[in-house]
């Protein structure tokens, strides 16, 4: 996989990596989203799936 596709998987990891950040610091002082913790804990699930398939999309095309 080169081109296009790859950057589509790479930034996919970065935005769920950024959200996965935010919604840390979010648990820890609530500032960016407002403290809502249900929603915090499936924003670090999301993430951590999202990069999970991006992760193994990567090793597939390889």
């Amino acid at each position: 996989m080169s081109g296009i596709p790859q950057n589509v998987v790479y930034a996919s990891l970065v935005i769920a990596a950024l959200m996965g950040l935010a919604s840390i610091a979010d648990l820890a002082t609530g500032s960016p989203f407002g403290g809502q913790t249900v929603f915090d804990i499936l924003f670090i699930i999301s993430a951590g799936i999202t990069a999970f398939l991006g992760i193994d999309c990567l090793r597939d095309a390889k």
